[in-house]
């Protein structure tokens, strides 16, 4: 049973969004969006509120609408948990821009730190590999995230990879929460008029 690691989320992030360029960023509800607002706010950051297990299919969404641009989707485990079915669906598809990175500590961050299923067992990586996602990965070390970085940015291929953080909760780096606002700001940024 493992319940999350021993990572620093904040620096895993920063590290993961340095030399950005053109990536385009989709975070899960809560502490992903908190992690990347931390790491600095962009206009290509997509912030969901209140959306819990729906972060991979809007990056699904997004990879498929954008196929030039390398997508990321940083989100949690529970997150995730919640949207087992998006994994199928996204194997399928199989976008090459698609990355989907899951801030694992083990733990249901925003509702008070209940073991996860993750928590539990419920190794989310194999998951994605029995879905059929050609690249998964469960980094345990800071080591082994600058490597996940150039795959991100180099568009390699559909990739899944867990990120075994520490069960904290570091402070609140509140990010735009005007759903309106984020929506027609990335939309500007990737050259569209707002809707």
């Amino acid at each position: 049973m493992s319940a999350g690691g021993t990572l620093d989320r904040r620096a895993v992030v920063a590290e993961l969004l340095r030399d950005r360029g053109d990536l385009l960023v989709v975070t899960g509800l809560g502490s992903p969006s908190y992690d990347v607002a931390a790491a600095g706010d962009h206009d290509l950051n997509y912030y969901l509120w209140a959306a819990m297990g729906s972060a991979a299919m809007v990056g699904l969404g997004l990879a498929t609408a954008q196929p030039d641009r390398p997508v990321l989707v940083l989100t949690g485990d529970g997150e995730q948990l919640m949207g087992f079915g998006a994994l199928a669906t996204t194997a399928l598809r199989k976008p090459r821009n698609l990355s989907i990175v899951v801030l694992d500590n083990g733990h249901f961050g925003e509702t008070g730190m209940q073991l996860s299923h993750a928590g539990q067992g419920i190794e989310l990586a194999r998951v994605a590999e029995a879905c059929g996602f050609p690249r998964v990965a469960s980094v345990t070390a800071m080591a082994e995230v600058e490597p996940l970085r150039r795959r991100i940015h180099a568009r390699e291929g559909l990739g899944f990879a867990t990120v075994k953080i520490a069960a904290v909760n570091p402070p609140r780096v509140l990010p735009p929460r005007d759903a309106v606002h984020v929506k027609n700001r990335f939309r500007l940024a990737l050259g569209h008029a707002p809707a």
